[in-house]
């Protein structure tokens, strides 16, 4: 296959918060079987506790995903958050608080029989799985700001183990991404690693809203996560060229087995779509599906 990607190299899988389909999201046991099944990147979200250690969460509540609420000790817990949620919070935690804690599957309908074995990883855990295992690791700073409000700067730590390890510059096995620009800017600036910044679909912020912003950030960013509904734009492939014209890869997101849009026929269906776009990387909750039809594709076979 003529690949359409920045290089000309098949799209990298994302192994998105793991082979999270399978085993409960961030979790070292799901990123294990990521990296058994081939993901070439790990993607850890970011958010930080009390004691300023950054673990690896999707929320910045402990309910989704965590067996918090069946925690006696921390019934008295509960207060209002962001968004005026009424929840368990991360930064009110310390690091030991955390340490008790077990992941649960948060997604109705997959596998449940693995809830309350595996405790929730730190960002270092993450970093020395992804390394020893040669993978490249893509985390994601969630909430920054509002972290910051609370008095905790997440940016800060992420760059100082960073830098404690020598792992900086634009060849760095560590990728950042993030969906605010001023804290993506600001690591990019002190550590100089691999940036992307993250986009949502708007319908008010077409394809030429999105190229204009890509004209302001090309010259410090590697590039745009997009969310997945803008690959179904009339206007995406024409829009994908222009990005990789600009130097910026294309990695989409979020691409589920068994959440597959009204409006494709299959998941397979729904990555052929963007695989043949020339998205560079694609954020998988079962990446060895991707994985699979990546090599089909590679070894010439008609879909």
């Amino acid at each position: 296959m003529n690949w359409k990607t920045l290089d000309g190299h098949p799209p990298r899988i994302i192994a998105h918060r793991g082979a999270s389909g399978l085993l409960p999201e961030h979790t070292l046991p799901a990123y294990r079987l990521a990296i058994e099944q081939g993901a070439e990147i790990l993607e850890p979200d970011l958010v930080i506790s009390a004691d300023g250690t950054l673990f690896a969460r999707h929320d910045a509540h402990l309910s989704r995903s965590t067996d918090v609420a069946r925690r006696r000790e921390f019934a008295r817990r509960r207060e209002r958050g962001l968004e005026d949620r009424l929840d368990w919070w991360v930064d009110r935690f310390r690091d030991e608080e955390i340490g008790r804690l077990r992941a649960i599957q948060p997604f109705p309908g997959r596998d449940r029989r693995h809830d309350g074995l595996y405790p929730i990883p730190s960002f270092a855990e993450a970093l020395d799985l992804a390394l020893a295992a040669g993978r490249i690791l893509y985390p994601e700073l969630k909430h920054p700001s509002w972290f910051r409000s609370r008095g905790h700067d997440p940016v800060a730590p992420f760059c100082a183990e960073l830098e404690r390890r020598g792992i900086t510059g634009p060849g760095a096995r560590v990728w950042l991404q993030c969906f605010e620009e001023e804290p993506l800017r600001q690591a990019r600036e002190r550590i100089g690693i691999p940036s992307f910044l993250l986009m949502v679909w708007d319908e008010r912020q077409p394809w030429p809203a999105l190229l204009a912003l890509a004209e302001r950030i090309h010259r410090w960013a590697n590039g745009l996560g997009l969310d997945k509904r803008y690959l179904r734009d009339p206007a995406a492939g024409e829009g994908i060229a222009r990005l990789h014209g600009l130097g910026l890869e294309v990695h989409a997101w979020t691409f589920r087995d068994d959440m597959v849009p009204g409006s494709e026929t299959s998941a397979e269906a729904e990555l052929k779509r963007a695989m043949h776009l020339g998205a560079d990387a694609l954020f998988c909750d079962f990446p060895e599906t991707a994985l699979a039809l990546r090599a089909r594709l590679a070894a010439g076979d008609v879909l």
